[in-house]
């Protein structure tokens, strides 16, 4: 075996337990038990305990279901997947055009700018869907700004046109979704709030 493929799969299995921990850690703010998580995914409760260990990788449509119980996408998911960049623990510098996460686990392709335990989570999106799409709605606050391209985003209901350079922002608790105004590319970046506990 290669050192390179040695590499990349310790790689692969350090991702995977970011992934494990990144839902853990929603699953206990979002005040879940694994059981619970387990009732409201259709997933078993030893499946779900082998994921938050790093143990186990979900399909793409059980990490749908996760996502969705935790008020969240599956595509900040995986994106919180990814390997930090090197340097102090209270300064990180992300690179243009690294780290970003394939299409096909959500429309578009995403990437977190800072990683671990912050208080708010900027992530840049890139798509060109046009469908609408589910609507999320979690307790932390978000921030939203169009960088390039135009895009729809809906708040409880109410589409808003946003174009370069707009923003918007939103409290926790608010449906919402978005989606390319005209099926052109769009960039947003996306900055929300960390997780917040329940009852807090």
């Amino acid at each position: 075996m290669s050192v390179t493929t040695d590499r990349q799969q310790a790689e692969d299995a350090a991702a995977v337990i970011r992934l494990g921990a990144r839902i853990r850690q929603l699953r206990k703010a979002r005040g879940l038990t694994l059981v619970q998580l387990a009732t409201a995914t259709e997933l078993s409760h030893p499946f779900l305990s082998q994921l938050e260990r790093g143990l186990a990788q979900p399909s793409l449509g059980s990490l749908r279901r996760i996502a969705l119980a935790l008020e969240t996408s599956p595509i900040e998911l995986i994106a919180a997947a990814e390997a930090p960049a090197a340097g102090a623990m209270d300064v990180e510098v992300q690179r243009a055009g690294t780290g970003a996460v394939p299409e096909g686990f959500a429309a578009g392709s995403a990437r977190m700018l800072v990683h671990g335990d912050r208080p708010f989570h900027p992530m840049e999106v890139v798509s060109d869907a046009v469908e609408e799409g589910e609507c999320f709605v979690h307790d932390e606050e978000e921030f939203l700004y169009v960088v390039e391209g135009s895009v729809f985003v809906e708040l409880a209901g109410t589409a808003h046109a946003l174009g370069a350079g707009d923003s918007i922002y939103y409290g926790g608790g608010i449906s919402h979704r978005w989606w390319s105004a005209d099926g052109t590319p769009y960039r947003l970046v996306v900055v929300k709030e960390g997780p917040r506990l329940r009852g807090r």
